[in-house]
Order: structure tokens, then C-alpha cells, then sequence
């Protein structure tokens, strides 16, 4: 079975860091496009960063350019968010979320994934 474990949100104030990890299992990473996503109270579901392994291309939301990066450890089959110098606006629960590259079309719609691991809450304060 395909499954997905996130973990690492917390609070934070703004300025820090934090790094969220996501532990796939029933799956080979490699074989999966991967996306972190979050959504914040009262607002729709958003795409945060992505690697789709269809075209070989990772994808961030222009807000969080430059600030966050998803790197992964195919040895630990885990992909990670990190995330720096933090603002209050990225308060948000963060899911990771996983499908077979060839489901996979888009950059980052949250649409087209499957399989989601449950979400972690981040909390950042000014």
C-alpha cells in the first residue's frame, strides 16, 4: 500500500526555519511525483512545491521561491520541505501528497494526487 508520513511542523517565528519530512512507503520515490501542499484556514488548498518526475521538473509557488527548497533522500525513501526564513502568511497544515509520475501531468495541482499523508501543522509568529 502506498503511504505517506509528514511530519515536522511546529512553531517558529518569523525569520526561522523549519524542515518537514515525508517517509513514503509501498512506493520507489523515483517512480512518483511528489508534492507538498498546504492549506490555511479559510483559504483553498495550495500548491507549495513539486517534482514531477514525468518531465523532470521541480515547480515552487512564487511565494515561497527562494525561501523554501524539496529536497529527498532515496535511501530514506523521504522527501523533505525546507523551509527558511518563515513568515507569518506561511501558517499553514502542510500535506505531502504522492502519484505515479505517469498520473502526474501539471506542475503542481493538488488535483491530480492520489495519495496524501496526513498534515502538519506550521506556525509562524511576527
Amino acid at each position: 500500500d502506498v503511504q505517506l508520513q509528514a511530519s515536522g511542523g511546529g512553531l517558529v517565528q518569523a525569520g526561522g526555519s523549519l524542515r518537514l519530512s515525508c517517509v513514503a512507503s509501498g512506493f520507489i520515490l523515483d517512480d512518483y511525483s511528489i508534492g507538498w501542499f498546504r492549506q490555511a484556514p479559510g483559504k483553498e488548498r495550495e500548491g507549495v512545491s513539486c517534482i514531477r518526475r514525468g518531465g523532470g521538473t521541480t515547480t515552487y509557488a512564487h511565494s515561497v521561491k527562494g525561501r523554501f527548497t524539496i529536497p529527498s533522500d532515496n535511501a530514506k525513501n523521504t522527501v523533505y520541505l525546507s523551509m527558511n526564513d518563515l513568515k507569518p502568511e506561511d501558517t499553514a497544515v502542510y500535506y505531502c501528497a504522492a502519484d505515479h509520475w505517469k498520473v502526474v501531468t501539471g506542475p503542481c495541482d493538488s488535483n491530480e494526487y492520489s495519495y496524501w499523508g496526513q498534515g502538519t501543522q506550521v506556525t509562524v509568529s511576527s
